[in-house]
């Protein structure tokens, strides 16, 4: 039998592994034109797998590694030189993908076993367990279960502190003479940098630059990056995770979840070194435990949710929303700063930590009112750490409020939240105190715009009452003047000059 790894499976570990040391791998290059993929995703992906390769060799495995255009192809070509091959993988998390390889590999003659993905802290068995026959789920909920049940940051049958999270310590800005440590930087080698090469030349509609590409490509890298991060970055990553800071596109976050989501590191080792160095007094438990909830509870939530709720959810559009994606998220090109801020972190890095995700590019969709679809597009195409798995529930569900499946509210909000989490709007051209007239804050009227277009549905969903009190306080002259100031922005939007 021969262990088929996928380029999201990069782990010596894995079971499949432990039983066979006969190896396929298929670097499918048409799969890169799917969608104008920003090119360190490309890179990211193309040279950890090749640099897997070379490290299985040296283990004594017997690699085949095929590039083609695409699995199809790559198929072909192994079935050729060993007609009849039985393969096993293991389960990929994206819908339907293990039965679309298993359907590649029969046609061909072959068998594919499909077998319980390593990669993850829980398995589907325990998440159904669990939820029973709910069709919604709320992330607290889980997270507290696999606490108790893996005993992660636990003393005996009570959470470590007393409290489960610490979101009460988690939402400082940083004192205006706070610098954040320094990023790791991982210089590419000869396989990444002919990686870089290939990729530009081959995809040349990939959105994004790929002028400096320093994300760990191998286990050894990645490792690297775990222990700079707890030593370096965990400390203060607590009370700042919430921020956003002029100038900083990482902060204190670890920057880790290509690497988990590629395989080169698992969540047990990440949250154990996190875990470890609160026990020895090196990281305060609020730091600890906001990132444990990120790992343990959050990326094994959305990975059921989404198993469960698809392929619906890919498509959901609970609010009707049409619009198409501003062009400011392609171009940067915006006088909105915290916009032009988080779309240039994305285009420069393939990266913006998860409150630029979700209270400015994906909040901004939302008020706007852009479709669903069209923004989990983007989202998927331009993180590095971007799977259909990860974006899906991210962007459709939670993002874009498309479905109630894993939120009970949409995460919308004014230019407020902004403002009190930044320090974008001190110098940006729009007000952030103004709703209305010249050089109001887009996010304000928008707002309130959508507040007032979905309140049929949105009225009545849980922790919405006080928004609503304040949408009643509103006469039929502000409606207007923010009626006005909606046309404006839309305007602007669609026309590149906002």
């Amino acid at each position: 039998m021969t262990v088929w790894v996928l380029g999201d499976q990069l782990n010596p570990e894995t079971t499949p592994l432990q039983h066979d040391d006969h190896v396929l791998m298929i670097e499918a290059h048409a799969v890169g034109e799917r969608l104008p993929y920003h090119p360190q995703k490309l890179v990211l992906v193309f040279s950890a797998m090749r640099h897997f390769r070379d490290e299985l060799r040296r283990r004594g495995y017997e690699v085949t590694y095929v590039q083609a255009e695409s699995f199809a192809e790559g198929l072909d070509r192994f079935f050729d030189a060993a007609p009849g091959t039985d393969l096993v993988m293991m389960d990929p998390p994206s819908d339907g993908a293990g039965e679309r390889f298993r359907e590649l590999v029969t046609t061909r003659g072959g068998s594919l076993t499909l077998v319980e993905n390593d990669l993850f802290l829980t398995t589907p068995a325990d998440f159904d367990a669990w939820a029973g026959d709910a069709d919604t789920y709320r992330q607290e909920h889980w997270y507290r279960h696999v606490r108790r049940e893996t005993g992660i940051l636990m003393d005996g049958d009570e959470p470590v502190g007393g409290e489960w999270n610490y979101d009460d310590q988690n939402r400082e800005t940083p004192p205006n003479d706070w610098e954040p440590p320094e990023t790791p930087r991982f210089t590419p080698d000869e396989t990444t940098t002919d990686v870089v090469e290939f990729v530009r030349e081959r995809y040349p509609d990939a959105w994004g630059s790929a002028d400096e590409f320093y994300w760990p490509v191998t286990r050894d890298d990645a490792l690297q990056a775990r222990d700079h991060f707890v030593e370096h970055r965990l400390p203060e990553f607590g009370p700042y995770q919430d921020a956003m800071v002029d100038g900083e596109w990482a902060l204190s976050h670890s920057l880790l979840s290509a690497a988990i989501n590629l395989g080169l590191l698992t969540p047990h080792e990440v949250i154990e070194a996190a875990e470890d160095a609160f026990r020895a007094g090196d990281v305060p438990l609020n730091s600890v435990e906001g990132f444990v909830r990120q790992i343990a509870g959050w990326r094994e939530f959305v990975r059921h949710v989404y198993r469960r709720s698809m392929p619906e959810l890919a498509d959901a559009n609970q609010l009707d929303q049409t619009e198409p994606l501003p062009e400011a998220y392609w171009t940067g090109e915006t006088e909105m700063h915290c916009l032009s801020e988080a779309v240039g972190h994305v285009y420069d890095h393939g990266y913006a930590h998860h409150i630029e995700r979700l209270m400015v590019l994906s909040n901004f969709a939302l008020v706007f009112g852009v479709d669903p679809q069209e923004l989990n597009r983007w989202f998927h195409l331009g993180f590095v750490d971007a799977f259909h798995w990860v974006t899906t529930p991210n962007v459709v569900g939670m993002g874009s409020f498309a479905s109630d499946v894993l939120s009970s509210k949409p995460y919308a909000s004014s230019g407020n939240y902004v403002n009190k989490m930044s320090d974008y709007c001190s110098g940006c051209p729009y007000a952030v105190s103004k709703t209305t007239g010249e050089r109001a804050c887009p996010f304000n009227a928008l707002y309130w715009d959508f507040l007032k277009r979905h309140e049929a549905t949105l009225r009545g969903t849980g922790r919405m009452g006080l928004m609503y009190s304040h949408v009643d306080g509103k006469d039929d002259e502000e409606w207007e003047a923010i009626g006005e100031r909606v046309a404006e922005v839309r305007q602007m939007a669609r026309n590149g000059t906002l």
